[in-house]
């Protein structure tokens, strides 16, 4: 299995799109807890509008997002406290039963996992990527 990751952090939607298109991803996995963006159209609905527009599934699994403590640890930079954090809640049903579905999703067709974080390092995709596909052949876009 082959996923991609994304973080929209310091790019236009153009840029975005293009990455994307270029890449082949054929569907969007929003991985964040709150699909809620200050960044003009990164926020659920257009997002969701821009993508279709180009052809690219949208698909939000809220379950695998980093909850609000993990993401204050991160913007502090305590990355120890956010893979804590972010390990209990993959232990949470509800994150079980959507990482099976991302794995699903991502085996049927070009997916990318979504968050706001350009450097995958320093975002939860990466942990829940460790995590739930060990085995996938990963590629970062906007490294």
């Amino acid at each position: 299995m082959h996923i991609f990751t994304i973080g929209y952090e310091a790019t236009t939607m153009a840029e975005f799109l293009s990455a994307l298109q270029g890449a082949g991803v054929e569907r969007v996995i929003d991985v964040r807890a709150v699909p809620n963006s200050r960044r003009p159209g990164f926020s659920k609905n257009p997002l969701k509008n821009a993508l279709a527009e180009v052809g690219i599934d949208y698909v939000h699994l809220k379950a695998l997002g980093t909850p609000a403590d993990g993401r204050a640890a991160a913007r502090a930079g305590r990355q120890e406290e956010l893979e804590r954090i972010y390990a209990g809640q993959l232990e949470l049903p509800e994150a079980m039963v959507q990482a099976e579905q991302m794995r699903e999703l991502a085996a049927d067709k070009p997916s990318a996992l979504l968050c706001f974080e350009r450097e995958p390092a320093q975002c939860h995709r990466s942990l829940l990527l460790d995590a739930e596909a060990a085995d996938a052949d990963v590629t970062h876009l906007f490294p």
